[in-house]
């Protein structure tokens, strides 16, 4: 018996596929089928990368405005029950888990938000699995409805290309029935890029706390070296150091990189609520009884100021050896 697809919605920003959508190609093969959405222009360029991840189709819905919440949402109700498809998976953001939960109230699915995992139970059935409370419990969650709407943390799996061979067939779609337009997109600002990853899909983190005192430069000085995002607690942001955009905790964003680097970050309860799932957590603090260290796989006691840019240093060194 043919299984039916399992859609990705496939996140991108002017034509270029956000990481996450690979890690989301990846995980939908190991459950069946796998047909992507593109939601908008530029598919055309993206075609070959989405075949070398194992997409045979491509659902693109070429909406004439503005892409919102309340029409991605229609978009996937109206994809999933055409193709009869009963999965559908989204990378969890802030605006997908809105999208995720208005999709499943459409389409009467099991939702799930910040999947960890996911795999198919004897009886076939979605099992999603989760962590709670400050990434301290694993959860299973068995969906039972024929139908299923999961929207999966970044950095849940590892993206693994598994080429298809052939390109993907297009299939385009209008929706059918367009919500009622009870808000309007009237201006968008664009944020300045760091040209560094954003927090939330950033495989390393480098975050700074109370110990930085306002300066930041050190813990940007590491993250520019790692390739990575800059991170804040909610006192760094609150303090008006850095904006409230890099706040990592229960409150701000909640990750799960490879690697995340607490420099003078005491490790309350709720900045470990969202980092604590990290792969490995190295700690930087002068106070040897910070809670952080209670939690962390390499620990240096000593100044940040003292110990990032000695890191820094040594890992430009050790790239310049490797060129």
């Amino acid at each position: 018996m043919t299984q039916p697809a399992v859609l990705a919605l496939v996140d991108h920003h002017d034509g270029v596929v956000r990481a996450p959508a690979f890690e989301l190609l990846t995980l939908a093969r190991s459950l069946g089928p796998v047909e992507a959405v593109w939601l908008g222009s530029g598919l055309a360029d993206a075609l070959d990368l989405l075949a070398e991840h194992g997409v045979s189709t491509v659902h693109q819905v070429d909406l004439e405005a503005d892409v919102t919440v309340a029409t991605s949402a229609r978009a996937l109700a109206e994809i999933m029950v055409e193709s009869g498809a009963t999965t559908v998976l989204l990378s969890s953001t802030f605006e997908n888990k809105e999208v995720a939960a208005l999709t499943a109230h459409e389409t009467g699915a099991g939702l799930s938000v910040d999947a960890a995992g996911l795999e198919r139970s004897g009886e076939g059935r979605l099992v999603v699995h989760q962590q709670a409370f400050a990434a301290t419990w694993t959860l299973q969650v068995e969906i039972t409805t024929p139908r299923a709407v999961v929207a999966v943390k970044p950095n849940a799996v590892p993206a693994e290309a598994e080429p298809t061979g052939q390109a993907p067939q297009v299939v385009v779609h209008a929706l059918v029935s367009p919500p009622a337009a009870r808000t309007r997109v009237v201006e968008r600002t664009v944020r300045p890029s760091s040209g560094r990853p954003e927090l939330g899909e950033a495989q390393v983190v480098v975050a700074g706390g109370r110990g930085t005192e306002g300066d930041f430069s050190a813990v940007e000085e590491l993250a520019e070296v790692l390739g990575g995002a800059v991170g804040a607690t909610r006192v760094a942001t609150d303090e008006g150091w850095i904006g409230h955009e890099t706040q990592i905790g229960q409150t701000g964003v909640t990750i799960s990189p490879r690697l995340y680097v607490g420099a003078g970050v005491s490790g309350a309860v709720h900045h470990r609520g969202g980092m604590q799932s990290s792969g490995t957590i190295v700690a930087v603090n002068a106070d040897p009884e910070a809670p952080i260290f209670e939690i962390a796989d390499f620990g240096v006691v000593g100044d940040l100021f003292s110990v990032l840019p000695q890191a820094a240093a040594e890992l430009r060194r050790l790239k310049a050896e490797q060129a």
